[in-house]
């Protein structure tokens, strides 16, 4: 099935007035996106129980990759608080989380986040990722960028994708090459993951080089 996108063409004009006037705009809770048996929509609270237990079940698999995790990270009080945190930055263009639900079952497979969202001159944002590990290595992660990535160049009218991971890390760097992701540099103890400054290879996807 070809790619999706299920949001109000409204947003698109929202965006504009963003990138042209510096102004902020809000998404609807019920905005997704799906594409080849995937599901991408905003985080609710009915998603803790599959959440946390996705997370706790995986959490050896992704703590090498991911900064320390509160005390509370998987508790349904700190999930409230995730949730609070994601509306506050969604209503003022910060960032754009999305959880990733298998079409046929309505598994949860992982989640992708733009967050760090520049307007000016930049249209620029970064992405993040992570997958399950009962889900890992099957191409999951690559076919959610590619579902999401048409609304973050349309829809938020962005210029610049931009991402980073650990060197070691060589199935992120898969998935950012597969989708058409361009390594352009190394940045030195560039953010603290599991409690260490780690080194990060920085890659950069532009508008117009975007084959979807």
């Amino acid at each position: 099935m070809a790619d999706a996108l299920l949001f109000p063409r409204i947003i698109q004009a929202k965006a504009l007035c963003v990138a042209l006037f510096g102004l902020t705009t809000s998404l609807p809770p019920g905005l997704a996106a799906r594409g080849h048996g995937l599901m991408l929509r905003r985080p609710q609270m009915s998603d803790f129980p599959q959440w946390a237990q996705l997370r706790e079940g995986s959490r050896g698999f992704l703590t090498p990759w991911e900064p320390i995790w509160p005390s509370d990270d998987l508790t349904r009080a700190g999930f409230r608080r995730r949730l609070r945190r994601y509306a506050e930055d969604i209503a003022a263009d910060r960032s754009y989380p999305f959880l990733i639900f298998r079409d046929d079952d309505g598994a949860l497979l992982g989640g992708v986040t733009l967050a760090n969202v520049r307007r000016g001159i930049v249209q620029a944002g970064t992405v993040g990722y992570w997958v399950g590990e009962p889900f890992a290595g099957q191409g999951h992660m690559t076919t959610a960028l590619r579902v999401l990535l048409p609304f973050l160049f349309s829809e938020l009218t962005l210029h610049r994708i931009e991402a980073a991971c650990i060197p070691t890390n060589t199935a992120s760097v898969r998935v950012l090459e597969k989708c058409g992701f361009v390594r352009e540099g190394l940045a030195r103890r560039y953010l603290c993951i599991n409690g260490v400054w780690q080194d990060h290879l920085l890659f950069g996807l532009l508008n117009e080089d975007f084959r979807g």
